[in-house]
């Protein structure tokens, strides 16, 4: 039996020797080729998770804003509470101070604000119909300058028909006058009706979301980082912390520009002797404060106040002020007092508020920006967003 022990020293070589290469069995081509097919395969495996990708975010995307646009109602009132409750909060860390407890200070600060709110419309209402009382006093100035754009018009469109010649059939029509509905069902349907009920009983839960917000801020807080991993929790807790920071400063700031804005309007209505100026003043320089529309709103009650009392060059100048006060405030008191909250680049700022418009009306151009600086917020802290981050945010080279 001498070939055991020969076959054994043999297995001992070989395995002192190590495997053998690929290169020496001779089958290296076929190694390569199946390379080759193996990168290829991995080429179209990262091409089909990238497509796949895009669809995710552009369904994902087509799902939130169809969300938005059919919950609308619901979405404003949410978002709207939780701006009154973030100006609400240093009121109710006032009364802790005091030692007031947190849900009976939410209580009381709840009670001021609706409480300030009717006075504000008691006061602005009774101002109102004194402005209604003095309209006809300027109805004559009001109605020449309305005559003369009719008549402008008239005889543009004689003009008109001087070219266009009358067709045969229009000269044998014969007149038909639709008479109107009466009273108040001529201004509201019965779907308005229902919309308006709708709307009404949706705000009349603002209070008590913004109580229950406020009273239940530190559980929401620590409910939401609960939500996630226990490794991003840090991450979750610091983005809450800088969207908070975000719009505590989106609303002083807000605050302090139309507080200005108000102060010089009224100062010069002043000057130039328009009723109830203060009234005017402080209207018109909140409404500067809605993005891109402002100085178009806010032109309209100083110059629907002036038309009976200024003469063309007062109007002149009341506008002229208007559009430089908005001028101000955007290009030099925003950058100052929000930039560096809200960090957001114009384009996104115009894109965002003709979105949430479209989405939301006339309280998305509201709620636009805070939205906005929200996502931008969430984009920067998030893992696989900070491109979207960087799409919105101001200074692309920094980051």
């Amino acid at each position: 039996m001498p070939s055991a022990p020969r076959s054994q020293n043999r297995a001992r070589q070989e395995r002192r020797q190590g495997p053998v290469s690929v290169e020496d069995r001779g089958d290296a081509p076929q190694s390569a080729g199946e390379l080759t097919d193996l990168e290829e395969g991995v080429q179209e495996v990262h091409e089909e998770l990238r497509k796949a990708t895009i669809w995710q975010i552009t369904l994902t995307l087509l799902a939130v804003f169809a969300i938005c646009y059919f919950a609308k109602l619901v979405l404003v009132t949410i978002f709207t509470s939780i701006l009154i409750a973030f100006i609400l909060e240093p009121v109710v860390r006032g009364f802790a101070r005091i030692r007031i407890p947190r849900t009976v200070g939410s209580a009381l600060a709840v009670l001021l604000v609706l409480a300030m709110m009717y006075g504000l419309s008691y006061f602005f209402y009774q101002r109102a119909v004194d402005f209604a009382h003095q309209l006809p006093k300027m109805s004559g100035e009001i109605k020449r300058v309305i005559g003369k754009y009719q008549q402008n018009a008239a005889a543009i469109r004689k003009g008109a028909q001087n070219v266009i010649p009358e067709k045969p059939e229009d000269r044998n029509a014969v007149p038909v006058r639709v008479q109107q509905d009466q009273g108040i069902s001529a201004f509201i349907g019965g779907s308005d009706i229902a919309n308006f009920g709708e709307v009404l009983i949706t705000v009349a839960f603002i209070p008590f979301i913004v109580y229950f917000m406020l009273t239940w801020k530190d559980h929401a807080r620590k409910a939401t980082v609960r939500l996630f991993p226990p490794k991003s929790r840090p991450a979750v807790y610091q983005t809450l912390g800088k969207i908070s920071e975000m719009m505590k400063g989106f609303i002083v700031g807000n605050f302090v520009i139309g507080i200005f804005m108000a102060v010089a309007s009224g100062i010069v209505f002043a000057f130039l002797h328009l009723p109830y100026f203060y009234f005017l003043g402080l209207i018109s320089g909140f409404l500067s404060l809605v993005p891109y529309l402002g100085v178009i709103l806010a032109l309209l009650p100083p110059l629907a106040s002036g038309a009976g009392v200024l003469h063309s060059s007062g109007l002149a100048l009341v506008a002229a002020m208007i559009l430089g006060l908005h001028v101000f405030s955007m290009n030099v008191l925003y950058p100052k007092v929000l930039g560096g909250r809200l960090d957001l680049n114009p384009l996104a700022v115009t894109l965002g508020l003709l979105i949430w418009g479209w989405i939301w009306g006339a309280m998305g151009l509201i709620l636009a920006v805070p939205v906005l600086g929200a996502i931008k917020i969430v984009c920067d802290n998030v893992t696989g967003l900070e491109p979207f981050g960087r799409l919105l945010g101001e200074d692309v080279d920094s980051k």
